[in-house]
């Protein structure tokens, strides 16, 4: 009976201890390859997002001490000093005044304190210190529900999707065009707020290429949730081909010239450009290279047809809550549009 009782009372700690095991074996299977995904945060491929996974280790590590220290000592308390038959139901004696237990109670914790601060504080000085000379400069300005990205000195405007060389840093100007966004792409670095009239800035150096996802981390209104965006990584010679394509004017075709001038006649122009038309809206995304992106609004459907003229169509049917109007066009001037918009490469 009395060795039922011992095992029943340490249960919870082997509970305990066990969770904790199973949180560390899977940080470690999470660095793995074949666990790997484009928004694990156990697998960073930037410094950046590398200094925060080993400080949240560093401190995983120091709480996990701290948490099995104090449940073994209170396991052996529950243990020790359980209620036994021959009882005798009286108080124990009380020890009052213990210096040294006072002390120690009150250094030990103020130096974990101090010693997780200076780690922390010299994390957050590594992240924020300027990017070096030769980064790519890209500016991120937020919108409801969308991001703009431009490269300046580059002649580039694009929307959603972000591309940068891999090897390279590349500095981030965080800009808000409206409320308060969070710029946040988990495997790349930590989150950082677009804030109005406060630019942040932040930087990355991916070191592998590749597709890596996030979205906006600071609810912004509605479609907060579908505000995401995609991080392409290439080489610099791919990086180089797609600044140059993206810098090149729309290209033209008379077989879509109906559609083109159902564009320009619409509302879309107030709100959309269109390099060498007079489409030259700022309040929506960028069109002039529209079908070289793989997604439409914000990275929540594949950018191929149906989606493409479901979205011209009635957003709000893939989107609700955008900002963008439904504008009303019948079947004809529907695929006339849809059919201009898909020769935007």
């Amino acid at each position: 009976m009395q060795s039922t009782r011992n095992i029943s009372a340490k249960l919870p700690l082997f509970k305990a201890l066990a969770a904790l095991l199973l949180l560390a074996s899977s940080c470690l299977l999470a660095q793995s390859p074949t666990f790997s995904s484009p928004t694990n945060i156990f697998a960073p491929a930037s410094t950046p997002a590398k200094s925060i996974f080993g400080l949240s280790l560093f401190v995983l590590v120091i709480t996990g001490a701290i948490f099995v220290v104090v449940a073994s000592l209170l396991a052996y308390a529950v243990v020790k000093f359980r209620k036994r038959k021959n009882d005798d139901s009286s108080e124990p004696a009380q020890v009052y005044g213990s210096n040294q237990v006072e002390i120690a109670w009150t250094v030990i914790p103020i130096l974990i304190v101090v010693v997780l601060f200076m780690a922390t504080a010299r994390v957050i000085a590594n992240v924020q210190k300027a990017a070096p000379d030769n980064a790519v400069h890209i500016t991120v300005i937020g919108h409801q529900f969308w991001w703009e990205y431009q490269y300046p000195g580059l002649k580039v405007v694009t929307a959603n999707e972000l591309h940068v060389p891999v090897g390279y840093p590349t500095e981030i100007k965080l800009l808000s065009a409206d409320t308060d966004h969070s710029f946040w792409v988990p495997r790349l670095a930590g989150k950082t707020d677009l804030i109005p009239n406060h630019p942040n800035v932040m930087w990355i150096d991916p070191q592998e290429p590749g597709l890596f996802l996030g979205q906006c981390a600071q609810y912004c209104g509605t479609q907060h949730a579908k505000m995401l965006l995609r991080v392409y990584v290439e080489p610099r010679t791919e990086f180089d081909h797609w600044i140059q394509q993206q810098s090149q004017p729309a290209q033209s075709s008379d077989t879509v010239s109906e559609g083109q001038r159902i564009f320009e006649a619409t509302a879309c122009v107030n709100c959309h450009a269109v390099a060498g038309t007079p489409a030259r809206g700022r309040f929506g995304p960028d069109l002039t290279h529209l079908m070289s992106r793989h997604t439409i609004a914000a990275g929540i459907a594949e950018n191929n047809h149906e989606n493409l003229r479901l979205w011209v169509q009635d957003p709000s049917r893939l989107k609700p809550g955008s900002l963008m109007p439904a504008m009303g066009l019948n079947e004809h001037a529907l695929n006339a549009l849809t059919a201009y918009l898909e020769t935007l490469r």
